[in-house]
């Protein structure tokens, strides 16, 4: 009687726990499920839906269909795609090769002490990008006695305005992100030399491959996951950008929209007009425009290559 109630219990026991293993998965994924759900599906869902209504305040939302986009264009928003367009170009242009070059040299044996250089490079990263603007709004604003004017003047150059002008801002904005960014991708690329074998340099050097050479066929093809990552993040980056502008300029209008991105064409029609269903069409215009843009990167990459088989 029992071994009849032991061989019951462990059967018991045995039954609770294959369900337990059948159960677990879902109880350890479901946070990140609830999660997505709530903080990504539900926002992109009511978002696409507040697109083909009219919504002005908190008033009702009324259906409109597709007249939302039809308004999307006109100057203010092309102004936006084009300054975002660029600044994505320009900031990918730098942030992806730049950091390589620089993590190459601070992992070689040319820099002496490259802790010092790596902390140097990475604290713009822990910088708020509110008081980083801030510094930048004075350093380069066209006061005469301005950090960037009083370099210039050094060289005898008369002072500039270098919010007042499209290019000049750009350049603003473009060396406010190297200056914030660059650091966290030499970490990405830093990390991504450590998995290298140091045997394939050896072989390589014993071969008679110069520096070029072993960047080249070694360096590069073994970081190459890494590089199509930080273009990635760098594309999204670009696109998504909207705090330096506003703290540069304290507003999302800028003179002459010459600082205008799709973010803050998105908060100008959302906060300042009041618009939430333009507000909308641009967001899930952005969305499916950088989706696209991202999958035809990846296309081209090829980072699980799939055009190597």
């Amino acid at each position: 009687m029992s071994k009849q109630t032991n061989d019951n219990g462990s059967a018991s026991v045995k039954t609770g726990g294959i369900k337990m293993m059948k159960v677990a998965p879902y109880i350890f994924t479901a946070p990140f499920v609830i999660y997505f759900l709530a903080f990504f599906v539900y926002p992109i869902t009511e978002t696409f839906w507040t697109s083909l209504c009219q919504q002005v305040g908190f008033a009702p939302p009324k259906y409109a269909g597709l007249a939302n986009y039809k308004l999307l264009i006109d100057d203010y928003f092309v102004m936006a795609v084009q300054n975002s367009a660029l600044y994505t170009f320009f900031t990918c242009l730098i942030l992806v090769p730049l950091p390589l070059f620089l993590a190459v040299l601070l992992d070689s044996k040319y820099v002496v002490k490259p802790e010092i250089f790596k902390s140097a490079l990475f604290i713009p990263a822990l910088t708020s990008v509110v008081m980083a603007g801030l510094f930048f709004r004075y350093a380069f604003s066209s006061n005469e006695a301005a950090l960037m004017n009083s370099v210039i003047g050094f060289f005898g150059i008369p002072a500039q305005g270098w919010l007042e002008k499209r290019v000049t801002t750009w350049i603003v904005l473009i060396v406010f992100c190297v200056w914030k960014w660059l650091g966290v991708n030499i970490v990405y690329y830093l990390s991504a030399l450590q998995t290298i074998p140091k045997d394939l340099y050896e072989a390589a050097t014993i071969d008679g491959a110069n520096a070029w050479q072993r960047f080249t066929f070694i360096t590069v093809p073994c970081v190459k996951p890494t590089i199509i990552y930080v273009l990635t993040i760098s594309i999204y980056g670009g696109f998504s950008m909207f705090a330096e502008a506003f703290t540069l300029f304290n507003s999302a209008r800028t003179p002459g929209d010459i600082g205008a991105t799709i973010v803050s064409y998105i908060y100008a029609q959302g906060f300042n007009r009041n618009n939430f269903g333009i507000a909308s069409a641009a967001g899930i215009s952005l969305l499916a425009g950088v989706l696209i843009i991202n999958i035809i990167q990846l296309s081209i990459t090829d980072p699980v290559g799939k055009n190597d088989e």
